[in-house]
């Protein structure tokens, strides 16, 4: 068994480095992971929770991590996938991975926010095939030497993406537990990572996607 633990970047901590402490102790104190957390905008509960206080960028907070660590893996617990560029995104984690030695796991999730969805001008109702694709997408370019994709949102083929992750491929995690999810990880996920399971209902579910 293994034990990871959330860095506060979601906290309103107020100091930058009281946040990045977190890891290298982490480290020290012998958990296998460093989880971080992703939104955008401190509105509904977050903004209940926070206030005006800082949520950091989940991506940014890794990098700085990935420097001040060595053992420990960078997860994210989870991205909110169709926020992100598929390309842009493949390849940020990828340096992140060879800049870590390997240490990267991604874990996505669909979103739920309606205020941050109509931010970025996307359509919520869209969310759960953004998804699908956005993974679709970077696996391509992960495994790959010329990668190809083509569907009505993205579309390229025979452009040398760079670098690799150091990982074969990096490790997809979904999170979340509805039919969707379950769904996701079966068909696209390296791993499921859900929140609130009781132990019965992780064996039911994981039974599901095997």
């Amino acid at each position: 068994m293994k034990f990871g633990v959330t860095i506060p970047n979601n906290w309103g901590v107020e100091d930058p480095q009281q946040v990045l402490e977190f890891g290298p102790l982490a480290e020290d104190l012998g958990y296998d992971s460093v989880w971080v957390m992703d939104h955008l905008f401190n509105t509904g509960y977050i903004r209940e929770r926070l206030a005006d206080k800082p949520y950091y960028h989940p991506m940014a907070t890794l990098s700085y991590l990935a420097a001040t660590t060595s053992k420990v893996t960078l997860g994210t617990s989870v991205l909110v996938l169709p926020y992100h560029n598929p390309v842009e995104l493949a390849k940020y984690a990828a340096t992140l991975d060879q800049m870590s030695g390997g240490r990267v796991i991604l874990g996505v999730g669909v979103g739920a926010m309606t205020e941050e969805f109509d931010a970025l001008g996307i359509s919520m109702r869209q969310r759960g095939s953004l998804t699908d694709e956005c993974i679709d997408i970077m696996k391509e370019l992960w495994s790959n030497h010329l990668p190809r994709y083509q569907s009505k949102r993205w579309d390229f083929s025979d452009l040398y993406f760079s670098p690799k992750p150091v990982q074969s491929t990096i490790p997809v995690w979904v999170g979340g537990s509805s039919p969707g999810a379950v769904k996701r990880t079966a068909l696209r996920g390296d791993g499921w990572h859900p929140t609130g399971v009781s132990p019965e209902g992780y064996a039911l579910t994981k039974r599901e996607i095997t």
